[in-house]
Protein backbone atom coordinates (compact mmCIF):
# COMPACT_ATOMS: atom_id res chain seq x y z
CA UNK A 1 0.00 0.00 0.00
CA UNK A 2 1.46 3.49 -1.10
CA UNK A 3 1.63 5.71 1.77
CA UNK A 4 2.48 9.06 -0.53
CA UNK A 5 1.92 9.91 -4.17
CA UNK A 6 4.68 11.16 -5.90
CA UNK A 7 4.44 14.00 -8.51
CA UNK A 8 6.76 17.20 -9.68
CA UNK A 9 5.69 20.10 -7.35
CA UNK A 10 5.35 23.14 -10.02
CA UNK A 11 4.89 21.45 -13.13
CA UNK A 12 1.93 22.24 -15.33
CA UNK A 13 -1.08 20.52 -14.19
CA UNK A 14 -0.76 17.95 -17.49
CA UNK A 15 2.46 16.74 -16.54
CA UNK A 16 1.04 16.38 -12.79
CA UNK A 17 -2.06 14.13 -14.21
CA UNK A 18 0.22 11.78 -16.50
CA UNK A 19 2.49 11.54 -12.98
CA UNK A 20 -0.56 10.79 -10.39
CA UNK A 21 -2.77 8.35 -12.75
CA UNK A 22 -1.06 5.45 -13.10
CA UNK A 23 -0.30 5.82 -9.22
CA UNK A 24 -4.01 6.33 -8.72
CA UNK A 25 -4.74 2.92 -11.00
CA UNK A 26 -1.73 1.50 -9.02
CA UNK A 27 -3.26 2.47 -5.44
CA UNK A 28 -7.37 1.06 -6.15
CA UNK A 29 -5.93 -1.99 -8.23
CA UNK A 30 -5.89 -4.74 -5.49
CA UNK A 31 -8.73 -2.49 -2.81
CA UNK A 32 -12.58 -3.73 -3.62
CA UNK A 33 -14.01 -1.46 -1.57
CA UNK A 34 -15.70 1.66 -3.54
CA UNK A 35 -15.42 4.08 -0.53
CA UNK A 36 -12.02 3.41 0.41
CA UNK A 37 -11.14 4.06 -3.27
CA UNK A 38 -12.90 7.65 -3.36
CA UNK A 39 -11.12 8.23 -0.52
CA UNK A 40 -7.68 7.77 -1.59
CA UNK A 41 -8.45 9.77 -4.79
CA UNK A 42 -9.56 12.65 -2.86
CA UNK A 43 -6.70 12.68 -1.07
CA UNK A 44 -4.57 12.01 -4.17
CA UNK A 45 -5.57 15.02 -5.79
CA UNK A 46 -6.05 17.34 -2.97
CA UNK A 47 -2.50 16.65 -2.04
CA UNK A 48 -1.10 17.15 -5.97
CA UNK A 49 -3.20 20.12 -6.52
CA UNK A 50 -4.08 21.91 -3.31
CA UNK A 51 -7.67 22.26 -4.87
CA UNK A 52 -10.14 23.93 -2.37
CA UNK A 53 -12.71 21.16 -2.26
CA UNK A 54 -12.44 17.72 -3.97
CA UNK A 55 -14.74 15.33 -3.30
CA UNK A 56 -17.13 12.65 -4.56
CA UNK A 57 -21.36 12.47 -4.46
CA UNK A 58 -22.99 9.31 -5.15
CA UNK A 59 -26.07 8.80 -6.78
CA UNK A 60 -28.58 7.32 -3.81
CA UNK A 61 -32.18 6.92 -4.39
CA UNK A 62 -32.90 10.11 -6.38
CA UNK A 63 -30.35 12.25 -5.24
CA UNK A 64 -26.21 12.95 -4.77
CA UNK A 65 -25.35 12.06 -1.47
CA UNK A 66 -22.07 13.07 -0.10
CA UNK A 67 -19.32 10.65 -0.02
CA UNK A 68 -15.52 10.82 0.56
CA UNK A 69 -13.82 13.93 0.48
CA UNK A 70 -11.05 16.48 1.27
CA UNK A 71 -11.89 20.28 2.17
CA UNK A 72 -14.13 22.12 4.14
CA UNK A 73 -17.88 20.98 5.35
CA UNK A 74 -19.53 20.25 2.42
CA UNK A 75 -23.59 20.20 1.24
CA UNK A 76 -24.71 16.75 2.57
CA UNK A 77 -27.50 16.24 -0.31
CA UNK A 78 -27.77 17.38 -4.38
CA UNK A 79 -30.97 16.99 -5.92
CA UNK A 80 -30.43 15.71 -9.75
CA UNK A 81 -31.67 19.02 -11.22
CA UNK A 82 -29.43 21.00 -9.03
CA UNK A 83 -25.90 22.85 -8.80
CA UNK A 84 -23.65 22.32 -11.04
CA UNK A 85 -23.30 18.03 -9.35
CA UNK A 86 -26.57 18.33 -10.47
CA UNK A 87 -26.02 19.14 -13.87
CA UNK A 88 -23.24 17.16 -14.67
CA UNK A 89 -24.98 14.50 -13.42
CA UNK A 90 -28.25 15.44 -15.78
CA UNK A 91 -26.33 15.99 -18.65
CA UNK A 92 -23.93 13.04 -18.38
CA UNK A 93 -21.37 15.15 -18.99
CA UNK A 94 -17.89 17.00 -17.89
CA UNK A 95 -19.12 20.77 -16.64
CA UNK A 96 -16.57 23.79 -16.39
CA UNK A 97 -17.72 26.49 -14.31
CA UNK A 98 -15.38 29.43 -14.48
CA UNK A 99 -17.26 31.55 -12.30
CA UNK A 100 -19.53 29.66 -9.94
CA UNK A 101 -21.20 32.97 -9.17
CA UNK A 102 -22.66 33.29 -13.13
CA UNK A 103 -24.03 29.64 -12.91
CA UNK A 104 -27.76 29.74 -12.51
CA UNK A 105 -28.60 27.50 -9.53
CA UNK A 106 -25.58 26.91 -8.29
CA UNK A 107 -25.46 25.68 -4.41
CA UNK A 108 -22.78 27.88 -2.73
CA UNK A 109 -21.85 25.32 0.31
CA UNK A 110 -18.98 27.17 0.59
CA UNK A 111 -18.30 31.32 -0.33
CA UNK A 112 -14.90 30.69 -1.01
CA UNK A 113 -15.27 28.66 -3.99
CA UNK A 114 -14.76 30.39 -7.53
CA UNK A 115 -14.83 27.81 -9.69
CA UNK A 116 -15.86 24.19 -10.50
CA UNK A 117 -15.57 21.31 -12.34
CA UNK A 118 -17.59 18.19 -12.21
CA UNK A 119 -17.13 15.18 -13.76
CA UNK A 120 -19.85 12.11 -14.07
CA UNK A 121 -18.46 8.88 -13.11
CA UNK A 122 -20.26 5.91 -14.79
CA UNK A 123 -20.89 2.20 -13.83
CA UNK A 124 -20.02 -0.50 -16.29
CA UNK A 125 -23.71 -0.72 -17.79
CA UNK A 126 -23.50 2.91 -18.16
CA UNK A 127 -25.47 4.57 -16.14
CA UNK A 128 -24.14 7.59 -13.61
CA UNK A 129 -22.87 6.00 -9.86
CA UNK A 130 -22.08 9.57 -8.98
CA UNK A 131 -20.10 12.43 -9.55
CA UNK A 132 -16.08 14.17 -9.06
CA UNK A 133 -16.63 17.15 -7.89
CA UNK A 134 -13.54 20.18 -7.12
CA UNK A 135 -13.79 23.60 -6.51
CA UNK A 136 -11.25 26.29 -6.52
CA UNK A 137 -10.64 29.61 -4.81
CA UNK A 138 -9.85 30.96 -8.03
CA UNK A 139 -11.68 31.94 -10.67
CA UNK A 140 -11.76 29.93 -14.15
CA UNK A 141 -8.74 27.48 -12.44
CA UNK A 142 -10.05 24.53 -14.57
CA UNK A 143 -9.20 24.05 -18.39
CA UNK A 144 -9.31 21.55 -20.69
CA UNK A 145 -5.92 19.43 -18.70
CA UNK A 146 -8.07 19.53 -15.68
CA UNK A 147 -11.09 17.63 -17.85
CA UNK A 148 -8.99 15.37 -19.76
CA UNK A 149 -7.11 14.54 -16.45
CA UNK A 150 -10.29 13.90 -14.09
CA UNK A 151 -12.11 12.44 -16.90
CA UNK A 152 -9.09 9.67 -17.09
CA UNK A 153 -9.57 9.21 -13.37
CA UNK A 154 -13.04 8.58 -13.66
CA UNK A 155 -12.84 6.33 -15.99
CA UNK A 156 -10.07 3.88 -13.53
CA UNK A 157 -12.73 4.07 -10.94
CA UNK A 158 -16.03 3.22 -13.49
CA UNK A 159 -13.79 -0.39 -14.23
CA UNK A 160 -13.27 -0.61 -10.41
CA UNK A 161 -17.51 0.32 -9.24
CA UNK A 162 -18.77 -3.21 -10.27
CA UNK A 163 -16.47 -5.01 -7.90
CA UNK A 164 -16.45 -2.55 -5.12
CA UNK A 165 -19.65 -0.70 -4.89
Amino acid sequence: MAESVSFTKGAPRKLIYAEILPQIRSLIDEEPDMIANLANVAAVLKEAFGFFWVGFYIAKEGELVLGPFQGPIACTRIRFDKGVCGHAYSSRETTIVPDVNEFPGHIACSTAARSEIVVPIFTGDGEVFGVLDVDSDLEDDFSGSDRDGLEAICRILSARIDGGR
